[in-house]
């Protein structure tokens, strides 16, 4: 017999204030603390994510809410270079979630402010207030999102950046991890300032259970680009927040490369504010075995002649799971807007799964909007033909895969980082082979 929705209803508030009640606010001066305090009430008003919730039926939550998370072994890697190894970067290091000065470079030489939200947070003004938990709240509507309100109120580190011309160099965020049981929640407030342009990388396995959470304002005239790689941690469980708000003519570009993982949910969230922005939001996962890896994306048009992207390929073998919730909502005052959507997986047998829910959400008369959804296994001909050619089957399969996610990587607009991400994939393709 089905549970009353007023019984789960409660049995999810009384989990919530438990949750709450063993968890204290970080010591911050007076915007932070606001912000926080106004995050648990939003926390405690949505309550915890659960599997009944129609964002969250293809995903179990439960190892992202558990009071403490399932130990994930420290994975040594000395046979490979870390990605975007080769580009001048400024690389900032988080250990087990806590910032480690000594590892990292002098964040001057990145030509754009930044600092730790540990020590900004601790003042009682700062110009983050107007973003810090600002575009989170925002984003609860019209889909809540209860781990990015818990980010907001609980995270005690991250980095606030400003970029006020472009950035003399990428800011490379790079997480590491030493304890099996790290449980680590970063939160990133960027600002690019009208006409500045900034990238960001990010890579590393970070916790066994990672929360994170970056809220990007773009001023007109702005560009940012955002790059991550999510992999090489085999029982990772993580769950990312993106917001996104874009001015008139700006640029928002994200790619995220998921290879590997127990459980990863990225969310993004973009409002197009101003004329003619741009946002691009793709990714790659490739998962073998005890992997998920979910995409959950929201991009609302709210002015004229903008264009969005949404580009997701997935492949998928030995019973892993990829899935996909994309939206496109158009306002009424978003006439002339270019929305693109498209989620594709390529699965190798039988027990992987690939579940999608595209939607469209238009209310102006002169749009052009499309999205498409596929899933499938190798095209035997092109295996057969590249085989007659004395080409081995694992390395058919390989070159089959690239072309399947090029479409994806195309969004990566600085080519260096886009090879950097192919080089990757080769890898992990190699190390997958049969």
């Amino acid at each position: 017999m089905a549970i009353p929705k007023h019984k789960l209803r409660a049995a999810k508030a009384e989990a919530t204030e438990a949750w709450l009640g063993a968890r204290s606010l970080p010591e911050s001066g007076a915007w932070a603390r606001a912000a926080r305090e106004a995050a648990v009430e939003r926390a405690r008003a949505v309550t915890l994510p659960g599997k009944r919730d129609e964002y969250w039926k293809y995903t179990d939550p439960t190892a992202l809410t558990a009071d403490a998370p399932a130990a994930a072994a420290v994975l040594e890697i000395a046979d490979e270079t870390a990605v975007f190894e080769a580009i001048d970067r400024v690389r900032l290091v988080f250990v087990d979630g806590v910032f480690d000065a000594a590892a990292s470079d002098d964040p001057a030489l990145a030509g754009v402010e930044i600092e730790r939200l540990a020590e900004a947070g601790a003042r009682d003004i700062h110009w983050a207030k107007d973003i810090y938990g600002v575009l989170e709240a925002r984003g609860q509507e019209p889909v809540e999102r209860p781990l990015a309100a818990y980010n907001t109120a609980f995270a005690e580190d991250g980095v606030l950046i400003r970029a006020t011309g472009k950035a003399a160099k990428p800011v490379s965020l790079i997480y590491t991890r030493r304890d099996e049981s790290a449980d680590a929640m970063l939160h990133h407030v960027i600002r690019v300032d009208a006409g500045a342009e900034l990238t960001v990388l990010e890579n590393g396995p970070a916790a066994a259970r990672f929360s994170q959470v970056m809220e990007v304002d773009i001023a007109d005239g702005g560009r940012f680009h955002h790059v991550r790689a999510q992999g090489r941690d085999h029982e990772r469980r993580a769950a990312t927040h993106l917001f996104a708000r874009l001015g008139r003519e700006s640029v928002c570009k994200s790619f995220t490369l998921c290879a590997n993982g127990a459980l990863t949910r990225n969310e993004a969230v973009i409002w197009l504010e101003g004329e003619k922005g741009t946002a691009h939001i793709a990714g790659a996962a490739l998962g073998d075995g005890a992997f998920h890896g979910d995409d959950t994306v929201f991009i609302n048009h709210k002015a004229p002649e903008c264009e969005s992207r949404q580009v997701y390929k997935k492949v998928l073998r030995g019973g892993a799971k990829g899935v996909f919730q994309g939206k496109i909502l158009v306002d009424q005052a978003a006439q002339l807007t270019d929305g693109y959507q498209i989620s594709q997986s390529l699965l190798f047998d039988e027990r992987s799964q690939f579940l999608a829910k595209p939607e469209l959400e238009i209310y102006a008369d002169d749009v052009q909007c499309s999205h498409g959804s596929t899933s499938g296994e190798i095209d035997p001909e092109h295996l057969f033909y590249m085989r007659a050619r004395g080409i081995a089957q694992h390395e058919a399969e390989a070159l089959l895969v690239l072309a399947f996610i090029a479409e994806a990587i195309e969004e990566i607009e600085d080519e260096t980082l886009a090879e950097d991400i192919r080089t990757r994939l080769a890898g992990w393709l190699e190390r997958h082979k049969g």
